[in-house]
């Protein structure tokens, strides 16, 4: 599988469970709805796990553009891949998204409160203060991406070996991403972030995971839907991208 095909469809698999849990439990008359939290958090991990297992073989399975900037401004991924990985992410997004309309249909249709049916698609703070927002969003990518530079398999190179930047350590070439057997602990960061730190925004961590899914509230003709809250989109983006850049860096200071 190609590397971009790859991130298109990993981090659609991402949305399409993590969204799907979370429609599962917000919207109306579904055989999950007010089950809580911890199945929200507990849906999102499994969502990474499966999406890692499946495409990290064939692209590292970054399935986020933070994760691809704080390899690279690691030295550990090209930075000329970043731009072409992080629009693959973003296209997974809105895709998995789509399908979870689908899937989730009537019970849109059966739901009345449009923030509900935003919250399937993107993250929106529970207390509006943008500083707060942004320093908690960076916080909890801080600790995404701080723990996946260390659970990155330095033994990883894609299909054809070429695509990904490649890093000579002790005289051998290998490239770094995130293969197969990082899928559990890599899901279970996730779960942990989601658990402690997801209360305030709801821990996108992921520009991808919010934009793509934003994109597809807008475009797609859901019953009853608002506004898709274009004024807190860049804090989803830009500070997972600060926190990935301030984890790589006290990962090279280390």
């Amino acid at each position: 599988m190609h590397p971009i095909a790859a991130e298109i469809i990993g981090t659609g698999l991402l949305i399409l469970f993590g969204g799907g849990v979370v429609a599962n439990v917000v919207l109306s008359r579904t055989k999950g709805h007010r089950s809580g939290w911890i199945v929200i958090t507990w849906g999102w991990a499994m969502g990474v796990f499966v999406a890692v297992f499946t495409v990290g073989q064939f692209s590292g399975a970054h399935i986020n553009p933070a994760v691809s900037v704080g390899l690279a401004a690691a030295g550990l991924f090209d930075w000329s891949l970043v731009l072409p990985y992080a629009a693959a992410q973003v296209l997974g997004g809105f895709l998995g998204a789509s399908l979870v309309w689908i899937a989730y249909r009537d019970h849109f249709a059966a739901s009345d409160d449009p923030l509900l049916k935003l919250a399937v698609f993107s993250t929106f703070p529970e207390l509006r203060n943008p500083v707060s927002n942004v320093l908690t969003e960076a916080i909890a990518t801080f600790a995404l991406v701080f723990g996946v530079l260390y659970i990155s398999d330095p033994g990883f190179v894609t299909a054809g070996g070429d695509f990904l930047e490649v890093v000579v350590i002790d005289g051998e070439e290998v490239g770094f991403g995130l293969g197969s057997l990082a899928a559990l602990p890599v899901a279970l960061l996730v779960l942990g972030i989601g658990l402690a730190l997801g209360g305030p925004t709801g821990y996108a961590i992921n520009p991808a995971r919010d934009l793509g899914p934003r994109i597809a509230h807008a475009l797609l003709p859901i019953p009853g839907k608002g506004p898709s809250d274009w004024r807190y989109a860049w804090v989803p983006v830009f500070a997972p991208l600060l926190g990935a850049v301030l984890a790589a860096g006290l990962f090279l200071v280390l």
